[in-house]
């Protein structure tokens, strides 16, 4: 929210590559009173030559917001080109979403840009009930747990606790949550972004984080509230150099095997086992690794 920091996560963005995207805050990131002026400068940032990668999306105030029409409409006109997506919060169901999605995609359209992906913060009762159905709009691209304000709507009845770890990988409604969340994505292709992680001068209990909600939950994606929690947070969705050296190895006997079923040290891999090791190359790639000229041949 803080110019400060839209500046330096850009800068860092820069010095790492697009291995990560952006997102500015109009919700809670604009003084009260300040909103309008708020989304310009984010839209300026946003067409701005530091955005170098056109990797930086904005998170706009919930479509019953007095800003959301302004938010909306102010960042698309000055920077559909370059924008990557526009994130919705507090949607209170379905219908919620398809209103805003389609208010966005008109917007996007009058400034020349077409099928502006959309990301969706499930944080309601409403919304996680929903949870298939949105995943299963064309224009949302990803899901986002909103953890605090999910917690928070359950009116105390959820311990503050749950909010951070241990608590968030253990309280039964808030785990439910990330689950129906992950299963909708993977349902419908679309990209789970975990929740934030609050501290963010312990680098390790992000690490943790990370790591736990990628082998335990299914997400593909985390949200960081700090510059510092992102090398943490793309080392650890980033695959072990064993994997990719499996991966690698199971990947060129099958295509020597015309991807026919083959056995490797007493396993048998199949085309369904070929498609999981595939992916495992393409996060290793998505993640900046470098990778041999054998395992880029097969991507």
């Amino acid at each position: 929210g803080a110019e400060k920091l839209m500046v330096k996560s850009l800068a860092l963005q820069q010095e790492l590559g697009p291995l990560f995207d952006i997102t500015f805050d109009c919700e809670d990131g604009a003084q009260t009173g300040n909103e309008s002026a708020h989304a310009q400068l984010i839209a300026q940032l946003i067409n701005s030559e530091e955005n170098r990668f056109n990797r930086v999306g904005a998170r706009v105030h919930d479509i019953n917001h007095p800003h959301f029409v302004a938010d909306v409409s102010t960042i698309c006109q000055l920077a559909a080109q370059k924008l990557a997506y526009l994130v919705l919060p507090k949607a209170e169901n379905l219908a919620d979403v398809e209103r805003a999605v389609h208010f966005m995609g008109e917007q996007a359209a009058l400034a020349g840009r077409e099928n502006l992906p959309i990301h969706v913060l499930i944080e309601t009762h409403g919304a996680l009930a929903d949870v298939f159905a949105i995943a299963a709009l064309p224009q949302v691209q990803s899901l986002s747990f909103g953890i605090m304000d999910f917690v928070s709507a359950h009116n105390g009845a959820i311990n503050a606790n749950a909010m951070r770890t241990p608590g968030q990988f253990s309280h039964p409604l808030v785990v439910r949550a990330k689950l129906e969340i992950a299963a909708a994505c993977h349902a419908h292709g679309k990209v789970p972004s975990h929740n934030v992680t609050t501290d963010i001068k312990d680098t390790a209990v992000v690490a943790n984080d990370a790591a736990r909600c990628a082998a335990e939950f299914a997400y593909t994606r985390m949200w960081s509230i700090h510059p510092g929690q992102i090398k943490p947070i793309v080392k650890a969705f980033t695959p072990r150099n064993s994997e990719v050296t499996e991966a690698l190895g199971i990947l060129l006997d099958a295509q020597r095997a015309n991807w026919g079923p083959i056995q490797l040290h007493g396993r048998l891999h199949d085309r369904a086992s070929y498609r999981y090791y595939w992916t495992i190359l393409q996060r290793a790639k998505t993640s900046g690794m470098s990778l041999p000229e054998s395992a880029a041949a097969l991507l």
